[in-house]
């Protein structure tokens, strides 16, 4: 019987939840401050209908205070440039693509917010409805364990080998590789491999928020394809509604489709070269002070990091000083890497 557990890390500028399956990290939910209450997945909203294209049986829609989002209609129930309606948001914005919404009813004024998503605690309770939701410094490490994980490529499969998870722009490619796993059958050390991979790939895709199309390059031939198709139903039941499962082709790949709600948690925390970005570096600093001024209470601390992280850092200044005074000093250091960072006491 699979347990989950669940963790908040309530800090300056971001929350982020964690979901344990079994005592790894099954799901990271990140909210931050800088993202507007419209675009977070479940808000509802009043909308405007700006365009309609009849050829692409879509619309575009006005949410107000700039934000956009589309809209996919059946040919009876095509709207009308101009139409105010309530919606709620189904999927959020990706790089390069619109955020999503379903119809509620028609609406009336002009467009604006509503009610807002679910918050955090919220959102987690709905993984595992009877779990105590664990916070304080626990939380914290669970949240940074997860988002370690979560942007790691090659992952280790239990008895050996591993699979390498990478999201291109059309699809998620996933590569199986045997490694060191030992074993005197062949085939039925394939199929351990090919199972285990399956359920490692289903929780890992969970973590990093991927979905979309999914293409999994199985080791070895002469697969077992009833046992591999009851496997990946069995690991990607918890992404359902919506999961799409093919057959396992002659060239030894599975191609699944799993429904993009989120953004991944690579369009969060990383830039277009996979580094960390200047807000997220400056996030960690900020946990890192924080940390380090609850545990020595009174002492003076001092940080060093980029220019470019400092920069960031010092919209989260004041918040920080409030909470445990004004007893640090950021100082931005050009010698330091983009993703390092020190912070000591005295």
């Amino acid at each position: 019987m699979s347990e989950r557990r669940l963790f908040l890390d309530r800090g300056l500028g971001e929350r982020r939840g964690v979901v344990l399956l079994d005592g790894k990290p099954e799901r990271l939910l990140i909210e931050r401050d800088d993202t507007p209450p419209a675009a977070r997945l479940g808000a509802r909203l009043a909308a405007r209908v700006r365009k309609v294209e009849p050829a692409f049986a879509s619309a575009f829609l006005d949410l107000g205070d700039g934000l956009e989002a589309l809209l996919s209609f059946k040919p009876d129930a095509r709207p009308v440039e101009g139409q105010m309606l309530e919606v709620e948001l189904r999927t959020e914005a990706r790089t390069g693509k619109l955020p999503t919404v379903r119809v509620i009813g028609p609406a009336d004024g002009k467009p604006r917010l509503l009610a807002p998503a679910p918050d955090l605690a919220e959102q987690l309770a709905g993984f595992a409805r009877d779990a105590r939701v664990v916070e304080g410094r626990e939380a914290r490490q669970m949240a940074d364990r997860a988002e370690a994980e979560a942007l790691e490529t090659v992952h280790a499969l239990p008895g050996g080998g591993n699979i390498a998870i990478e999201p291109t722009r059309a699809l998620v490619a996933i590569d199986v590789d045997l490694g060191e796993r030992k074993g005197q059958d062949a085939k039925r050390l394939t199929r351990q491999a090919n199972i285990a991979a399956l359920g490692l790939a289903a929780r890992l895709l969970r973590l990093k928020g991927l979905g979309g199309i999914v293409v999994i390059d199985l080791v070895g031939r002469g697969h077992d394809a009833t046992a591999l198709m009851t496997a990946a139903r069995a690991a990607f039941a918890p992404d359902n509604p919506g999961v799409s499962i093919g057959p396992v082709g002659r060239l030894g790949t599975m191609e699944l489709s799993i429904p993009r709600r989120a953004r991944s948690l690579r369009e969060i925390l990383v830039d277009a070269r996979g580094q960390p970005t200047d807000q997220t570096m400056a996030l960690r600093l900020i946990r890192a002070l924080q940390t380090e001024g609850q545990a020595q209470g009174g002492a003076q601390l001092q940080a060093r990091c980029a220019p470019a992280v400092a920069q960031a850092a010092q919209a989260l200044a004041a918040a920080l000083a409030a909470e445990i005074g004004a007893r640090f000093t950021i100082t931005p250091d050009p010698a330091l890497a983009h993703d390092r960072f020190e912070v000591k006491s005295r």
